[in-house]
């Protein structure tokens, strides 16, 4: 029995959600498995998303094959050894008719019965062990071209998602990235043999099954031939009605992912208000509702797969019926009736063969379109075409009349402007919320400007190839995100060609060394995920570090003593004078103590700045800055 703590955290059954579904699939209102929860769409709207959706997948289509053209000797020798395996399968069951009426039954000695036996059978046995051979080759080179697909196609798309926007990661979250990478693109390999080799083969194989069996007897060919179309066309339509289901569950699938990446990776947060039970009941009911929808398609998958057992068996029965009514009528013989019951399974196995790559094709295009549709991304701020490189050092950076929102429903920065001179220090202080962080995103160019620009030396940093503007920077979040690997390895993360006394002097300017020598293995500790086996203070003067070694023009420090202790913090601010001498810095900061130093203070509220000036220019003009420094300290004071 399931634990019954986990059926009451449980939010919404996976019952009552696969009903839902269901119902929505047999009415007709999920197409794709996508948008499954939004009923309100008109049918026309419906009916020119579906085109558009046909139109993309042509396009992802003609885009795999792209992709495959590099490898086109390969698939080349594929398709001739399909050929060859095909011709060589097709002529095989010739022998067992002419064991039956050239040899058996015919008007010749025993001796010269027993010679054509076994040079017939001889020739058979170097047939197939040929055919085995060839067919091996084929699988051999099959799956050379499907990892070199995989790996290439693979490696396009972890490129482009590390260039994408961070507003498309977040959208597809961590668990939706890695499905891609893994399931998606394992996947899409079958799409060569399902949409390109296996139809084309099968085709062939029907084709030349056709010949020699009217060849043999137009009688009994005719009547097998025509009850194959009526129920392939059937059973092509049932297929093409299980796609949707399994992008549904690639959907699903996804979402199952990323939310178990969220799960553990605030683990501490799940256990400290005893979420545990209740991020089970989203796995469990995850996991199943995922299960009742493969079963609910390979249930329709079964319906197909029985119907052609039938059409195997009736069609054996009938060649047996009527081929033995025509032998005893003269119109056939036993090698034709022999040949015909081995020549239907030759027949029907394309025939299956194409409503099966059908079913696998269902499931590869699902995938290919996940895979695609992220490539097909605009990646992240694409440098202009007359885009050059980024100046060797900051002289100003100025922001004229800019503004920014993440949607159009909301300005979050409004009529910013700011001149900045090259090495000062600007302090972004006030409310949370207030679009602080915002404005040294846009200065990294995580975003543009909605409207307005910002120059960097009077050139818009739209105009600047965005690799080596980044070159210029060096960013300390609050959040620090530390790798899983040696202190040595994070801190060279920024420079990687850096040598050790680089490192330790980086280190030491962040007050980092000392504690970093004391830890078992020095600067080849290792420090877990996330910088998991540090306190937060050494994960941020980690951070710190990271950035001076980086030799930065441009330094954002977003709240990068939040974490750290009075005494560590006291160590940062007796060597910021050092730290930041040459570099324009951009220090955001709730704690004001730690910006009383800054050339100028932004207030900002609301996206807008209220005040600007140094610290003992704000507190004389007595204004919001002023109020902000008593409250801090009188607070201080009640402690």
């Amino acid at each position: 029995m399931p634990d019954p703590d986990i059926l009451k955290h449980r939010p919404v059954s996976s019952r009552s959600q696969f009903r839902d579904f269901v119902k929505k699939f047999r009415a007709g209102q999920i197409i794709t498995g996508e948008d499954e929860d939004d009923e309100k769409k008109k049918p026309d709207r419906e009916e020119t998303a579906q085109a558009e959706r046909k139109k993309k997948r042509k396009g992802y289509l003609r885009a795999y094959i792209n992709r495959l053209w590099p490898h086109w000797p390969l698939v080349a020798i594929l398709g001739g050894l399909a050929i060859a395996v095909s011709a060589l399968e097709i002529v095989q069951p010739l022998f067992a008719r002419y064991v039956f009426d050239g040899v058996l039954l015919a008007d010749l000695t025993t001796d010269e019965k027993f010679w054509r036996l076994n040079s017939v059978c001889g020739l058979f046995l170097t047939v197939a062990m040929i055919t085995r051979g060839v067919g091996v080759m084929r699988s051999r080179w099959q799956e050379v071209l499907n990892n070199r697909v995989i790996l290439s196609l693979r490696h396009a798309l972890y490129r482009h998602l590390l260039h994408l926007g961070l507003d498309k990661l977040a959208d597809m979250k961590v668990g939706g990235i890695i499905s891609r990478l893994t399931d998606d693109i394992n996947r899409t390999t079958g799409t060569l043999q399902m949409a390109v080799i296996s139809p084309g083969v099968a085709l062939l194989r029907l084709i030349l099954a056709a010949i020699i069996l009217f060849y043999i007897n137009w009688r009994l060919a005719a009547t097998t031939l025509a009850i194959i179309p009526p129920i392939m066309f059937l059973s092509m339509i049932a297929i093409r009605r299980v796609r949707p289901i399994y992008r549904a569950i690639r959907k699903d699938v996804a979402h199952v992912d990323g939310r178990v990446g969220e799960a553990f990776s605030g683990i501490r947060a799940v256990r400290a208000f005893g979420g545990e039970h209740r991020e089970t009941g989203e796995y469990v009911g995850g996991n199943n509702l995922i299960t009742r929808k493969r079963m609910y398609a390979n249930a329709r998958e079964i319906i197909v797969w029985t119907s052609w057992a039938v059409l195997i068996g009736l069609i054996q029965v009938i060649i047996l019926w009527a081929g033995s009514r025509w032998y005893l009528q003269g119109k056939a013989t036993i090698g034709d009736i022999t040949a015909f019951q081995v020549y239907v399974m030759l027949l029907l196995n394309p025939v299956w063969q194409l409503v099966e790559s059908m079913t696998e094709l269902q499931r590869s295009l699902a995938a290919m379109e996940r895979v695609f549709e992220v490539l097909e991304m605009p990646t992240d701020k694409p440098d202009a075409v007359n885009a050059i490189e980024a100046p060797k050092f900051v002289e100003r950076i100025q922001f004229e009349n800019v503004w920014f929102a993440y949607n159009q429903d909301r300005n979050v920065i409004k009529d910013f402007d700011l001149d900045v001179c090259g090495g000062q220090t600007i302090a972004l202080v006030g409310r949370s919320g207030a679009g602080k962080t915002t404005v040294t995103d846009l200065v990294s160019r995580f975003y543009d400007p909605t409207q307005g620009r910002i120059l960097l030396n009077g050139i818009d940093l739209r105009d600047i190839q965005l690799t080596s503007f980044r070159d210029l920077l060096g960013v300390v979040q609050q959040d620090v995100f530390l790798f899983d690997g040696t202190v040595r390895e994070n801190l060279a993360y920024s420079r990687r060609e850096a040598t050790l006394d680089e490192i330790i002097s980086a280190a030491t300017q962040a007050n980092a060394h000392e504690f970093i020598s004391a830890l078992p293995d020095g600067y080849e500790s290792l420090i877990g995920e996330r910088g998991v086996k540090l306190s937060g203070g050494q994960r941020q003067r980690l951070s710190i570090a990271r950035a001076i070694l980086a030799n930065p023009q441009i330094l954002i420090l977003d709240e990068a003593t939040s974490n750290l202790d009075t005494e560590s913090e006291q160590l940062i601010q007796e060597s910021m004078e050092r730290l930041l001498q040459g570099r324009t810095t951009f220090v955001i900061a709730h704690r004001l103590s730690t910006v009383t130093h800054a050339d100028k203070i932004v207030v900002m509220e609301q996206g807008e700045i209220v005040e600007t000036g140094t610290h003992d220019q704000l507190i004389e003009k007595g204004g919001t800055y002023a109020n902000m420094v008593q409250r801090q300290t009188d607070a201080i004071n009640l402690l």
